[in-house]
């Protein structure tokens, strides 16, 4: 009976632990809710632990028996919930709620029957496989592949097949003549020493993919412009970088690199405010005009740039143009209602095997001769006579 009760201590300190990292977790994930369910999911089912150690030791075994049954449950029918709301594979929670009230309904009418035997076994541990299950199916349903949505796939399928395992244990190994002799039987050992483990296991994978979450929200954050809502240089940099390795007998695609005329004179005139306006305004005229599968960016101060994969020079200049003329028409809000904001344009067409830090300043080139030819225009840059590939000195804006 020691050894039960003492893994039964160790299963309830586990899933305290577990509770604490899930709240903390909900303070800094986008999925508070799903964190959330999943920390009371593990504080509910922690109280089998209580209620299953009081049972040898109370007159009254068959409501702590319930109980510990009850708890488990409604753990993972939270669980259930939570992994729901995470992958986006929500569960009715009336279904599910009738789901747990049969299952204890179940355990009711089962408690006086033989246990150990396979009749008994079978439909006392058949919930608790339908709900790992039905956990597992949301991450299928999902279509999330990452590594750590595997791994949570694989212990969940693995938990749904230990509840079926624990239907041929109890009978070989036996469970006890009554709930009270469980605690001392070779099955209740086994049971929570195999238990303990896919908790860790199971409870480590589900943080996994909530963390993972929390790094890749802060790595997004990290790649776009609060102000425009754009990539900044280093997300517009990494986003096409691996678009120019992936284009083995295609056209690479051109860049088109916008600096707003005057800006200066516009922060000058009407306070940073307005400015902060023309950019926001900007970058919207940016992503209603560009094709959808091209990427913008706002490389600093009030240069832009976008770049359109597959895309001739012809082609990528009319786009160009039909920014500059949106650009030129818009009203922007803390300007003179007269006052209009222009903007210049650079295109060139990407070369095969070109790096993109030499395209960039093939685009600045012509950028720098729109401005002086006039402003508020699209000049278009010279295809380069010979592709280089040594080490570029990394690209820095328009002089």
């Amino acid at each position: 009976m020691g050894g039960a009760i003492s893994l039964l201590a160790v299963n309830f300190v586990i899933a305290q632990i577990f509770t604490a990292a899930f709240l903390v977790i909900a303070a800094k994930s986008r999925s508070r809710r799903a964190a959330l369910y999943c920390a009371g999911g593990f504080a509910i089912a922690s109280l089998a632990a209580v209620f299953e150690t009081v049972v040898p030791f109370t007159s009254t075994p068959r409501l702590f028996a319930i109980g510990a049954f009850a708890s488990v449950l409604a753990g993972f029918c939270l669980l259930r919930f939570g992994l729901g709301v995470f992958y986006r594979v929500p569960a009715n929670w009336q279904v599910l709620a009738a789901f747990f009230l049969a299952s204890v309904a179940l355990d009711l009418v089962i408690y006086q029957w033989p246990r150990g035997t396979l009749q008994h076994s079978s439909l006392y541990q058949l919930p608790f496989f339908i709900i790992q299950a039905w956990s597992a199916s949301v991450v299928i349903r999902s279509k999330r592949r990452s590594a750590a949505d595997r791994v949570l796939l694989s212990l969940l399928a693995l938990t749904a097949g230990y509840y079926v395992l624990k239907v041929f244990v109890a009978v070989v190994a036996g469970s006890g003549a009554t709930a009270q002799d469980y605690v001392s039987s070779p099955f209740a050992l086994i049971s929570q020493a195999l238990g303990a483990v896919l908790i860790v296991g199971t409870g480590l994978a589900m943080l996994g993919v909530m963390v993972m979450e929390i790094v890749d929200d802060a790595r997004a954050r990290s790649e776009i412009d609060l102000l425009s809502g754009l990539f900044n240089r280093r997300g517009f940099t990494e986003r096409v970088a691996p678009m120019l390795q992936r284009r083995e007998g295609r056209l690479p695609g051109t860049l088109i690199l916008a600096d707003l005329d005057r800006f200066k004179l516009v922060n000058d005139s009407y306070g940073h405010h307005a400015g902060d306006e023309v950019i926001r305004q900007f970058a919207r005229v940016l992503k209603d005009v560009m094709p959808n599968h091209a990427v913008a960016g706002r490389l600093g101060g009030e240069e832009f740039a976008v770049f359109l994969p597959s895309t001739e020079l012809e082609e990528a200049r009319v786009v160009a143009h039909g920014m500059r003329a949106a650009m030129m028409s818009q009203q922007i809000d803390g300007l003179a209602e007269q006052a209009r904001v222009t903007a210049s344009f650079g295109v060139a067409a990407i070369a095969k095997d070109e790096p993109l830090e030499l395209a960039m300043q093939r685009a600045d080139k012509a950028l720098y001769a729109a401005k002086e030819n006039g402003r508020n225009r699209v000049e278009c840059a010279a295809a380069p006579q010979t592709v280089v590939n040594p080490q570029v000195p990394q690209w820095i804006g328009r002089p």
